[in-house]
């Protein structure tokens, strides 16, 4: 029976999850919810206190495969440049957006500083991680020792969101990749010069 309970609150978190990937927090409804996760009505109320509960436990679900995703891209082998490079380049459905990233384009999760919260502790880490390589880069002499990395983490960051943003506008993953090359492209221009 325990089993049962957990499978249900499981297909709750993903089946939410994945509505708020499509749809954001307004267009997600306690009957949407259910027909995802194939429970009943009972399970939601036994496992969760109401919407903004199950809500919040799927931000959290999504916010810690995004982090796994960035800790494992972003810190394991391989030239700073490199690991940069495989985050830049990760295989992503652009037009779907970010799953964390979009949930700020919700206002009901803007104004909500518990909503709000996986989001910004999952940008936090990549900004992080991102530092973190960047420095390395510097320390190595990959990258010109005046590259800022707190700069250049938020900007990287914000090439990924924007070119989310870009290939919905468009319906086209086009601009998103167009946005990822050229932020390698002045990653590599960064470089000391060999003179």
């Amino acid at each position: 029976m325990a089993r049962q309970q957990d499978d249900a609150r499981e297909r709750l978190i993903e089946g939410t999850s994945e509505l708020l990937w499509e749809r954001g927090y307004v267009g997600v409804s306690p009957a949407a919810i259910l027909r995802r996760s194939g429970v009943g009505q009972g399970s939601m109320y036994h496992h969760f206190q109401g919407k903004g509960d199950l809500v919040l436990a799927a931000e959290r679900h999504s916010a810690a495969l995004m982090q796994e995703e960035l800790r494992s891209v972003l810190t394991g082998e391989g030239t700073a440049f490199d690991r940069i490079a495989a985050y830049l380049l990760r295989e992503r459905d652009a037009l779907r957006g970010c799953r964390v990233g979009r949930l700020v384009a919700d206002p009901e999760v803007v104004v909500n500083d518990q909503l709000r919260e996986p989001v910004r502790e999952t940008f936090a880490l990549l900004h992080k991680f991102l530092v973190d390589v960047i420095e390395e880069g510097r320390a190595a002499g990959e990258f010109a020792p005046e590259l800022d990395a707190e700069e250049t983490a938020d900007t990287l960051a914000a090439v990924v969101q924007g070119g989310y943003a870009l290939a919905r506008a468009e319906q086209s993953v086009v601009p998103y990749e167009r946005a990822v090359r050229g932020a390698l492209a002045l990653l590599k221009a960064a470089a000391p010069s060999a003179g």
